[in-house]
């Protein structure tokens, strides 16, 4: 006699699914509660989804959430929960420091964006640590000399004085005023194109540039949906394309070194180097340089691009806000930049005049300080990590310690406006130099600031000086909004119009750029 099977209606199977799904969310529940503990942090959590959606809907207000419930405890950190990723923020500048200085393969790992594996590739510099990461770095320095920061020095205020003369035309011509923004990400393009790869990228080749790097930037900024179509997946590939031009033009620039010319963009002074070290082993027998292919050469220089483009942009805007909220500061630039340098003398601005417009540079540092561009560093937990005698950080917990957070930690009367801080009188520079976290700490420390803070001096000198400007004032304009650096809510828009008596006659980029 054949035995009876079971038999299950759909009634049974959507019971058991139904079921099975409880489990799986009540497990989830359990699991976020035991890593949290007794930290600030929501006591119940979307299921799978967590905290995603505040968080994509408003980044601003998410963020500043969790700084006020890092704040509400002596602790100065919380815990939260997205998209299956349990995550901690840091707010306290000294448990930021214990992060960075422990970027090591059994504690954190830096991953620069929470899902930046998947977008930057696992062979990113920002991946790297250990003597591999030292060894990079080292041989990164070359480009960073004052003899190199003297060659970009030129061409970033010529392609600086170009947009700033098509701005004001652009402004002239209406009414309404004109959101910076997108001019200002444009600019900076320009700039780090010119700068970092020179006359190796044709005018074709920077304009499928600038398409791929705005596919990546809105890629940037959704989830990581990984399927045809989709935002993450453009950008992704974009990448791609754009770490293969930039291969391409280390090629070129190889080439063109050989030969012995002079290096008139970073990928010389840095092929320039190269090419001995490869030269050294040769001779000696030894194995080929490291990090000295054209590919891991240009990964290294999308990475560069990225850092110098987009937080670039955000300080430069915050700069225009700052400065029309503050006219006794755009005063004192004025004058400053005035007793140094004329738009009449057609000169470039020189490293020596950078070095004495002393008042100048504490201002782009207050702007960095007040409106850090990366306001936050994520992190993994490669193992479990005792954050504090009373807290182990749990292995594969996102940590964000918060460079904005420390920026108002320490400094007197941190939530004002006030580049005097950084004066010699006053050197809180010095004194609360563990709180300025805008470039990092520890190995990921940014090797390209002086790069960056010499473009936000130049851009703060020639806009003063050549342009009149005038905030267009709405509710909430100077309200952060995360793009996914931070800039004004409103893109910064400004009335421009021409302020010196005649434009100063730069040399064309192509005089110095053979």
């Amino acid at each position: 006699m054949t035995p009876l099977l079971p038999s299950f209606s759909l009634t049974d199977l959507a019971s058991y699914l139904v079921c099975f799904i409880l489990l799986l969310i009540l497990f989830e529940q359990i699991s976020y509660l035991v890593k949290k503990g007794s930290i600030p942090g929501p006591s119940f959590v979307v299921p799978f989804l967590g905290n995603a959606i505040p968080l994509v809907r408003s980044p601003t207000l998410f963020w500043d959430l969790q700084a006020s419930l890092a704040k509400s405890t002596p602790l100065g950190f919380c815990a939260n929960y997205i998209l299956g990723n349990f995550i901690v923020f840091i707010r306290d500048t000294e448990l930021s420091h214990k992060v960075f200085a422990n970027v090591r393969p059994n504690a954190f790992h830096l991953v620069g964006h929470p899902f930046g594996k998947k977008l930057f590739g696992e062979h990113n510099l920002i991946y790297m640590m250990g003597q591999d990461h030292k060894n990079l770095r080292r041989r990164i320095a070359p480009n960073f000399t004052p003899k190199a920061l003297s060659t970009y020095t030129a061409l970033q205020q010529i392609i600086i004085l170009d947009h700033l003369k098509s701005w004001v035309a652009k402004a002239q011509a209406q009414t309404n005023s004109i959101p910076l923004r997108i001019l200002t990400r444009d600019m900076n393009l320009e700039t780090s194109q010119t700068v970092f790869v020179g006359p190796y990228l044709g005018l074709k080749a920077r304009e499928r540039f600038e398409r791929d790097y705005f596919l990546f930037n809105v890629g940037l900024m959704k989830l990581p949906f990984d399927f045809p179509g989709t935002a993450f997946r453009n950008a992704r590939l974009a990448v791609d394309r754009l770490v293969e031009t930039l291969a391409t033009c280390t090629e070129m620039s190889k080439t063109r070194m050989k030969k012995g010319e002079e290096p008139s963009c970073l990928i010389d002074y840095w092929m320039q180097e190269t090419l001995r070290e490869i030269e050294e082993t040769k001779l000696t027998g030894e194995p080929a340089a490291p990090f000295s292919t054209d590919a891991e050469i240009g990964g290294y220089l999308f990475d560069f691009l990225f850092a110098a483009q987009d937080a670039s942009t955000s300080s430069l805007l915050w700069a225009v806000a700052l400065l029309d909220s503050h006219p006794e500061v755009l005063a004192k630039v004025r004058a400053e930049v005035a007793g140094t340098w004329s738009p009449e003398s057609d000169e470039l601005i020189t490293a020596e005049m950078l070095r004495e417009m002393k008042y100048t540079q504490a201002v782009a540092r207050e702007v960095v300080r007040l409106r850090p561009p990366a306001t936050l560093v994520p992190h993994i937990a490669a193992e479990r990590f005792k954050l504090t005698e009373s807290y182990t950080i749990p292995k594969g917990a996102i940590v964000f310690p918060s460079a904005f957070e420390s920026s108002f930690q320490g400094f007197t009367e941190p939530e004002r406006f006030d580049p005097e801080r950084f004066s010699e009188e006053r050197q809180e520079d010095q004194i609360f130099k563990r709180n300025f976290l805008a470039f990092g700490a520890g190995p990921h420390q940014c090797v390209g600031q002086r790069y960056a803070l010499n473009h936000l001096v130049l851009f703060i000198a020639l806009f003063a000086t050549l342009i009149d400007f005038k905030r267009d004032r709405t509710d909430g304009c100077d309200e952060i909004a995360y793009v996914p650096t931070i800039c004004p809510k409103d893109d910064c828009r400004v009335f421009l119009s021409q302020r010196c008596t005649r434009y100063p006659s730069f040399p064309a980029v192509e005089d110095l750029v053979k």
